[in-house]
């Protein structure tokens, strides 16, 4: 009870310095004794200044760190008239060779009181562990989350601990850190912290108050040992002690961890979860790499190989008839070899509709007719019919082409229905010029891939997943985009449409019977055309006897000159003129 009293006394005449110094020996008298520190700490004993001329006690000069200059807070020099006082805080910091931070705190709680401290494990992006927490007094001590809770009562209690991650890695230093006091449920009368390290620190920096100030401590002095210590008074509730000192590199091992707050891993993060996306992604693009190399390989061959002419003609007893591979048209074949529908393979399918006797071409004062011969039947593709009703509108008989090339039909129609029909019969993969259905499936992945990374990111998830999707998805756009626009199917085809091509450079009229030259090369003109050997296939055929079928003439060209229709020569001639007028029509 006489303590109490004292105590009481002391904080009635705090200006008196008699009643100070009585209050304070009472209250060593009647409160609870630090217990003694061990032998291999470094000593909790304080620099006290020597006493002037006039028996004033002098400012340590040693390193000091100046205090915060706050008003109406006391600031004696550290050591002097220092009682041990309820709700005072005595620390020992000791860096040990393995880098981690040994802590004694001995703590003074006042009679039919608690202390609780609620000290931070995570300091922004930088997370501190504790273990091997122990009490020695009245009290407890353990981690719970993200926080060390110390929960003392009265009397006095010495708590030991360990802490890993005090010890960040800068480069050329190490850099020592830790709240020596935070957290605490009480007002601290005074605090001491004393810090050993295995070599001299420097750049000490010592932050007491409220999280986020830069108010100094009271004082930080460093002793002749190299020990910084430190002196605090009047600590606010829940206010802070933030020590910070720079080591040798090299000197201890590093152990500091950082994270992303609000997390063990934030969400772009690598964790093992991600780490398995990640890799998945690597073994699909590695796997999708491989099998574009294949086939862009596959087709490129397809295109080298030495391939023997394939005749078109073919023997029917004593008579020849005409098959094409597979049944390849000339529009088709041409938009197979060059992956593109153009003029010519346009001009072919017009000249093959004509040979197969739908339309039937007259010259005629220099211009040319297209007259409808039969109607379009179920014989013929898509694109065809669709080549036929462009030039040839329901109802209208016949066209000129001078009429055609002043106002050009609109073929854009025919273009798509070829691809589509060549993408149908699996020569073609997609259109030229679309990804095909990998490369909208590729945007759709990236979408998704895009909307999962945003939500993932907001709700702390692993958004890596996210980006690897949207990596995954561009890989499969451009991929397909890669991908050569012919199938396997379409490779095989471009190589049966090269052995054409080399019956086209090789053909020798004398080889076929009299009577069928006149079906072999009308029949063949068309795939000449589409594959560019026009010229050639007709020089080839210049000294074609036209009547040996017993009609003078083309069955499919017919011209109003008699002798011009018998005259083969001027049939090549006049053809290309055609041919080069309706590939202009094509053309648009």
């Amino acid at each position: 009870m006489g303590a109490r009293l004292s105590f009481a006394a002391v904080f009635m005449n705090w200006g008196v310095a008699a009643a100070t110094a009585a209050a304070g020996m009472a209250l060593a008298a009647g409160q609870p004794s630090f217990p003694s520190p061990p032998p291999s700490a470094p000593s909790i004993e304080f620099p006290v200044p020597k006493p002037g001329p006039t028996g004033s006690a002098t400012p340590p000069t040693i390193d000091p760190i100046p205090p915060s200059g706050r008003p109406g807070r006391p600031t004696r020099p550290p050591g002097v008239g220092q009682p041990v006082l309820p709700r005072s805080v005595n620390v020992q910091l000791k860096v040990e060779r393995d880098g981690s931070l040994t802590v004694l705190e001995q703590v003074v709680v006042q009679a039919r009181q608690t202390m609780t401290r609620t000290a931070p494990l995570r300091i922004g992006d930088r997370v501190f562990a504790v273990r091997d927490a122990s009490v020695d007094g009245n009290g407890t001590a353990a981690v719970n989350g993200e926080t060390f809770v110390m929960s003392l009562g009265e009397g006095a209690s010495t708590v030991k601990y360990t802490v890993d991650g005090a010890i960040a890695d800068l480069g050329d230093h190490l850099q020592f850190r830790w709240q020596v006091a935070g957290g605490w449920d009480t007002r601290l009368v005074f605090l001491r912290a004393s810090l050993l390290t295995p070599k001299r620190g420097s750049n000490f920096v010592c932050l007491a108050g409220p999280s986020g100030t830069e108010d100094r401590c009271d004082s930080a002095v460093t002793d002749g040992g190299g020990v910084l210590r430190v002196v605090q008074s009047d600590l606010d509730t829940a206010a802070r002690v933030d020590l910070a000192a720079d080591l040798p590199a090299g000197l201890v091992p590093a152990n500091a961890r950082f994270e992303r707050a609000g997390g063990a891993a934030g969400p772009f993060a690598l964790t093992p979860l991600t780490g398995a996306g990640l890799g998945l992604l690597t073994l699909l693009l590695l796997g999708g790499f491989a099998a574009l190399w294949l086939a862009r390989g596959r087709d490129a061959k397809a295109l080298v190989t030495e391939v023997a002419p394939v005749d078109l003609p073919a023997k029917d007893g004593d008579r020849v008839t005409f098959a094409s591979p597979d049944g390849v048209l000339p529009g088709q074949a041409g938009t197979v070899v060059d992956e593109k529908v153009d003029a010519r393979d346009l001009s072919a399918t017009v000249v093959d509709l004509a040979v197969r006797n739908y339309l039937w071409i007259t010259e005629s004062g220099g211009d040319w007719q297209i007259v409808r011969r039969n109607p379009a039947d179920d014989s013929l593709t898509s694109y065809e019919r669709a080549l036929y009703d462009a030039l040839l509108p329901s109802g209208a008989e016949s066209v000129t082409l001078s009429a055609l090339r002043a106002t050009p039909p609109d073929l854009a129609p025919v273009r798509s229905a070829l691809y589509a029909d060549a993408i149908g019969r699996g020569w073609l993969g997609r259109h030229p010029d679309s990804f095909g259905r990998w490369g909208v499936a590729g945007a759709a992945v990236v979408v998704l891939g895009a909307a999962a990374t945003v939500l993932l990111a907001l709700t702390g998830g692993p958004a890596l997943l996210g980006v690897a999707l949207v990596i995954g998805g561009v890989a499969l756009m451009l991929g397909a985009r890669l991908m050569p626009v012919r199938t396997e199917r379409g490779s095989v085809l471009v190589q049966q449409v090269r052995g054409v091509l080399g019956y086209l450079r090789e053909a020798r009229p004398d080889a076929v019977p009299v009577a069928d030259r006149e079906m072999v090369f009308s029949r063949s003109l068309p795939y000449a055309v589409a594959l560019g050997e026009t010229e050639q296939w007709l020089t080839r055929f210049a000294n074609l006897d036209s009547s040996a079928d017993g009609t003078p003439g083309m069955y499919w060209y017919a011209t109003q000159d008699e002798a011009a229709a018998r005259d083969h020569r001027r049939f090549t001639a006049q053809f290309q003129a055609f041919l080069a007028a309706l590939d202009e029509v094509c053309a648009n």
